[in-house]
């Protein structure tokens, strides 16, 4: 039998599932079609484990300082496996959330592959779904109006390396470690590397970064990489530059050693375990692609604005079509083609509206342009930036490292960039990015007034600085 529906997703994470519920809203039959858990790669193996893992690695660090904040305490230890348990509650009660959510929007999970089939008996269009059951039941046959792929994507590798989980790992591996090691080296640094050195080192771990590039978090403001570089080495993690990993050299015997060219010398390095951390791939294969008329490159799909593909009634959303690969970016994304669906008037989205966040210690958070994107588009530039040191807040915090950066255009004094490191930037960026949202000019953000003592004290000051009319430098 088949059964028939508005709108099948195929991929039940962020985007999927958000995707899911405002479609419901909407009024469409929905079901979702989800291999492994809903909730998916940032739920179940990405950004919620990895930051509760952080958020643990920073009680730790903070343990070990207490003495400054005139608490006095001894022999602080850390139970890795208590860590791990606290992650996956977590993880479990949010799972639990969101299967809440299918029951209440009436969406129709099912658990395993789902593939598009061409032209059938069932569609004169390719768009049927065939469902392989995780459960081994006879395949179930879905019959929608539209499709939306969002299927997410996993672990980049670099050829010639093994990942054997035990040694050789991704971050999927690595979430699931038991004990932590003693060294590690993090072949990339960019957000997701980052974050794994930060916590790692604060778990007392000997962190070594081999970048290829010649600055870490090098999609970030250049500010921002030299400030988050000597922040890190500060905290006693071996950064390495324009390091180019010979993937030949790797040796894996109750440890790894890899070598690797910097410049004219190739050098030797050592640690228990390697952690590799160069990017993600969508998952693109094996879901029937080859199907239809979707046109689809180097594992990403092309689509429009409102994210449909070449085939008008399927869609497309998150990872698997490039660009900023986030969850909230997803999701957004997800609403639009659920309302273009839907027939909704619906904006398209403005990238340069989008946070991002990297949730090390200490974190990163920006909006919009880089001075040097700025520039190369053109733009004559007017900055401000403020330290954290200045802001009596994050002196009481105890965390005054870090600054905030606001670039704006010289001629308009619109908005450009706003660029943040220090403590709790992740959960302050969104007033630069409603300010994006807004159009709005330093000098209103100067004007809007920020509660004393706070850490947001030190938007309102870069936003004068600008102007070079900041009160408290």
């Amino acid at each position: 039998m088949a059964t028939e529906y508005d709108l099948v997703i195929l991929g039940g994470g962020t985007g999927g599932y958000v995707a899911a519920i405002r479609a419901s809203q909407l009024g469409l039959k929905v079901a979702v079609v989800e291999k492994k858990k809903l909730g998916g790669t940032c739920l179940h193996a990405g950004c919620i484990p990895s930051k509760a893992l952080l958020r643990s690695a920073e009680v730790y660090a903070s343990a070990k300082e207490s003495s400054e904040f005139g608490v006095v305490t001894s022999d602080v230890t850390l139970n890795f496996q208590r860590v791990q348990e606290r992650k996956n509650k977590i993880v479990s009660q949010l799972y639990s959330g969101v299967q809440g959510l299918m029951k209440k929007g009436k969406i129709d999970v099912y658990e395993g592959i789902g593939r598009i089939l061409g032209p059938s008996i069932f569609s004169p269009m390719p768009g049927t779904i065939s469902v392989e059951l995780n459960s081994g039941e006879e395949n179930e046959m879905l019959i929608p109006k539209n499709v939306l792929i969002a299927t997410g994507s996993r672990p980049r590798t670099l050829p010639g390396i093994k990942v054997d989980g035990e040694f050789v790992m991704t971050s999927d591996e690595a979430l699931q470690m038991e004990h932590l090691p003693k060294s590690i080296i993090i072949v990339g640094g960019g957000v997701i590397g980052i974050e794994w050195a930060s916590m790692l080192a604060d778990f007392d771990v000997e962190v070594t970064v081999l970048e290829y590039s010649n600055r870490i978090l090098p999609t970030e403001d250049e500010d921002i990489s030299k400030e988050m570089t000597r922040l890190l080495t500060k905290k006693g993690i071996n950064i390495v530059t324009s390091a180019k990993v010979l993937a030949d050299s790797l040796k894996v015997d109750e440890g790894v050693e890899i070598s690797a060219e910097l410049g004219n010398e190739t050098t030797l390095f050592t640690a228990e375990k390697l952690l590799l951390s160069v990017g993600r791939q969508g998952n693109v294969e094996d879901i029937g692609l080859e199907n239809t008329d979707i046109v689809f490159d180097k594992g990403v799909i092309e689509t429009n604005q409102y994210y449909q593909t070449k085939e008008s009634h399927i869609y497309a959303i998150g990872d698997v079509i490039g660009g900023l690969q986030l969850a909230h970016v997803a999701s957004h994304e997800g609403i639009v083609a659920v309302e273009h669906i839907a027939g909704q008037h619906t904006e398209p989205l403005n990238y340069q509206t989008i946070s991002k966040c990297v949730y090390s210690i200490p974190e990163v958070a920006s909006v919009g342009l880089t001075e040097k994107e700025a520039k190369e588009q053109g733009y004559e530039v007017k900055i401000g930036k403020f330290p954290f040191k200045a802001v009596g807040k994050a002196l009481v915090y105890g965390k005054s490292e870090g600054f905030v950066k606001i670039i704006a255009d010289r001629k308009t004094d619109d908005l450009l960039g706003v660029h943040m490191i220090g403590p709790h930037v992740t959960d302050m960026i969104s007033e630069a990015g409603l300010a994006k949202v807004l159009d709005a000019t330093p000098w209103e953000i100067a004007h809007t007034i920020h509660p004393h003592p706070s850490l947001s004290e030190a938007i309102g000051e870069a936003a004068l600085a600008v102007d070079g009319k900041a009160l408290h430098s």
